[in-house]
């Protein structure tokens, strides 16, 4: 299971009601994609939750894919984001709270450092895997990328 599959949007059920409009929980989710994301329905909200629903649209799900955005890259953006979160120093409890507050979506910190343990895996992987090909320039990139996955 993705990370992105585990994220989830804040204030579910105030949302639900404020929008009469029956949606997941999953913020990348197709159902929730189309109530909240589409653009048309964000009248029922109020100013600070449908400001925070126009940012997560801007900064996710903007791509001329005809099948946006079902495509893959709103999740794709999502997870460069976390990354980015890490990248600052961030441990998985306050990338929480920054996403939380930036966007009004929430994951449970234990699936942030799940999420963040299986990158650091694939990046030795990717990384041994360099090594055994004679690819010393690959292999350096997924050490530093892991590096800072790890906080070094």
């Amino acid at each position: 299971m993705a990370v992105t599959d585990k994220i989830y949007v804040k204030n579910h059920r105030q949302l639900v009601s404020q929008l009469d409009a029956n949606f997941p929980k999953g913020a990348f989710s197709g159902a929730t994609l189309d109530v909240l994301f589409g653009g048309g329905n964000l009248d029922g909200l109020n100013e600070a939750t449908a400001d925070r629903v126009i940012e997560f649209s801007k900064d996710f799900l903007d791509c001329d894919c005809q099948a946006n955005p079902y495509c893959g890259h709103p999740e794709r953006k999502f997870i460069a984001y976390l990354l980015d979160l890490r990248a600052q120093g961030l441990d998985p409890e306050a990338m929480v709270d920054v996403m939380t507050d930036d966007y009004m979506v929430y994951a449970y910190p234990g699936d942030i450092y799940g999420f963040l343990d299986d990158a650091v895996r694939t990046l030795e992987a990717t990384e041994d895997l360099a090594n055994v090909d004679d690819r010393p320039e690959e292999a350096r990139h997924a050490a530093n990328a892991r590096a800072e996955i790890e906080g070094r």
